[in-house]
């Protein structure tokens, strides 16, 4: 059994090698650092092992072990892309990439809560966190709740567009996640390969009117985005539902 205090020392090596690299940068094979430090090589792997879980290292099938960039975290809240970047001390921005008009299909109004045919906005835009590609979004909002809406509003927060303009807060939602691998379209604007896994986020925003305002399904970077969220037991004092 390797001991903890031997894992330690060599987790300690491995953050000194990591602060020596650049992003991105191989490190040296396994082999050649267990020699280099005369350790075995179970040990080494499990300080990697450590370091993986962190995101501070990054393993590739076939090409080895890379330092890697932190991960952006981003907490599951009712705030905008752009209010979490400021919090984390980086600049958002955003690329508007289209902008359309059409009549929305029977699914897209089905879960924007307006009847069949009324027609919607669609957008797609491209954030960014200091000036690196995060995500990929698309959004839908029923017309009628955002006259008058251009290509040209979209470059900064639509929250707060939503306040400023339209007097809308957006206060609750529900969202799914699941794992997938980017397209083509996706991965150039993200500038990813196709063999990157990204975290797709689908949901719908609520006003305080209970009003559906979007539906948005959003692509992330998997190597640059982490999401964090809050968990509480639930209340033990609810009486049992029947079975």
């Amino acid at each position: 059994m390797t001991a903890p205090g031997k894992i330690g020392e060599v987790r300690a090596r491995l953050l000194d090698l990591v602060d020596l690299l650049p992003e991105g940068s191989p490190l040296p094979p396994e082999r050649e650092l267990a020699v280099r430090w005369q350790v075995a090589r179970m040990t080494l792997r499990r300080a990697m092992d450590d370091l993986v879980l962190q995101d501070m290292l990054v393993r590739r099938q076939g090409s080895g072990t890379f330092t890697s960039r932190p991960k952006v975290s981003r907490r599951l809240a009712m705030t905008s892309f752009s209010e979490e970047m400021r919090r984390r001390g980086m600049r958002p921005a955003s690329h508007t990439l289209e902008l359309r008009r059409r009549r929305g299909d029977r699914t897209r109004c089905r879960l924007l809560r307006i009847p069949a045919g009324e027609v919607v906005v669609e957008f797609v835009r491209l954030r960014l966190a200091d000036d690196a590609p995060m995500a990929l979004e698309r959004t839908i909002v029923p017309d009628r709740y955002v006259p008058g809406l251009a290509i040209g509003d979209l470059d900064s927060s639509w929250y707060e567009l939503l306040a400023t303009r339209y007097g809308t807060d957006i206060v609750t939602g529900t969202c799914q996640m699941d794992p997938v691998l980017p397209d083509q379209r996706t991965a150039e604007h993200l500038r990813i390969p196709v063999s990157q896994p990204c975290l797709r986020i689908r949901g719908i925003s609520l006003d305080a009117r209970g009003r559906v305002m979007e539906s948005c399904e959003a692509t992330y970077r998997g190597d640059r985005y982490a999401i964090t969220a809050d968990l509480r037991r639930p209340n033990r004092t609810q009486p049992p539902v029947p079975h």
